[in-house]
């Protein structure tokens, strides 16, 4: 677009590892030995687990080397501080692609598409994914692929099969279940982990199962939340990445709540997915920590 300057390239490191003296000293030495320039740093010690967490942004044009040979460069470093296996340089410059799984609610899908549409969340949606076809028309109506996979009681596995290979043909940063009423099967729960998000009211563990906006407004509850985590095989027990509520009282009804519910679900899974997309989401057990 005229008039518009594209955001400076940067090269962003995270990773965790025990906690000790001079680790700062190590990286910013290892940065600056190569003309790095870093505009952003933050770190988090955890007392409880003795563990140190880290997240670097160095402008990309400072350093002599792509993002490749700053991954196989840090990587001694990393090994000298017994960092844990998850940690990553990300390159600002390379598009995330996020592949998008729904039913039929589609709050959460049209508020990503409307915030990518916009230009607000800058991402490729690489294709939507339905195991009903009630939202193919608004998908394609943004130029992207819906593929509608239908469940059958006695071919779930069948369509699982189907719904991965259409997944990881696109390889996505983040494969986001916006409101998808499917159970994840343990294995793509680990194919995916650490990519996959999820979106559910808060509620849980208090009112399980159907109709919970109409279980929290019979228990006259004050509060309506969202929560947004990775997913893994523990049904809506995987590392949280955000949360949020929205305050309700008696003068609202059961729909008021649902409605209420779906706004602070959007807002939650945009945010989380935005700071998974930003590399400032690290995973450490069953607890994250977000810079």
């Amino acid at each position: 677009m005229p008039g518009v300057t594209a955001p400076e390239r940067r090269y962003v490191i995270t990773f965790g590892c025990p906690d000790r003296t001079g680790i700062i000293a190590r990286i910013s030495g290892f940065l600056a030995e190569h003309g790095g320039w870093i505009v952003e740093a933050a770190y988090h010690t955890d007392p409880d687990t003795g563990w140190f967490f880290t997240r670097q942004v160095v402008r990309a044009d400072s350093l002599p080397f792509d993002a490749a040979e700053l991954r196989a460069r840090f990587g001694e470093v990393a090994a000298d501080l017994s960092a844990d296996s998850s940690w990553q340089v990300s390159d600002t410059g390379e598009r995330r692609r996020v592949v998008i799984l729904v039913s039929k609610a589609g709050h959460c899908l049209y508020d990503l598409l409307g915030r990518v549409a916009s230009g607000e969340l800058d991402v490729d949606i690489a294709a939507v994914i339905g195991n009903h076809g009630s939202l193919a028309d608004i998908t394609r109506a943004h130029g992207i692929p819906f593929h509608h996979v239908p469940f059958p009681a006695d071919g779930k596995a069948e369509a699982f099969e189907q719904v991965r290979k259409l997944v990881d043909e696109h390889e996505p940063h983040a494969v986001v279940l916006a409101r998808f009423m499917q159970i994840l099967p343990a294995d793509l729960c680990r194919e995916w982990a650490g990519r996959a998000i999820n979106i559910h009211h808060s509620f849980l563990p208090s009112f399980i199962g159907a109709k919970p906006y109409h279980q929290a407004h019979t228990r006259g509850v004050k509060l309506v939340g969202a929560t947004c985590h990775y997913v893994t095989a523990d049904l809506d027990a995987g590392p949280i990445i955000e949360q949020d509520v929205i305050r309700v009282d008696h003068g609202d009804s059961v729909e008021d709540m649902v409605r209420k519910g779906r706004d602070i679900e959007k807002v939650t899974l945009a945010r989380g997915l935005r700071w998974h997309l930003e590399n400032r989401v690290l995973v450490h057990g069953n607890r994250t920590v977000v810079f």
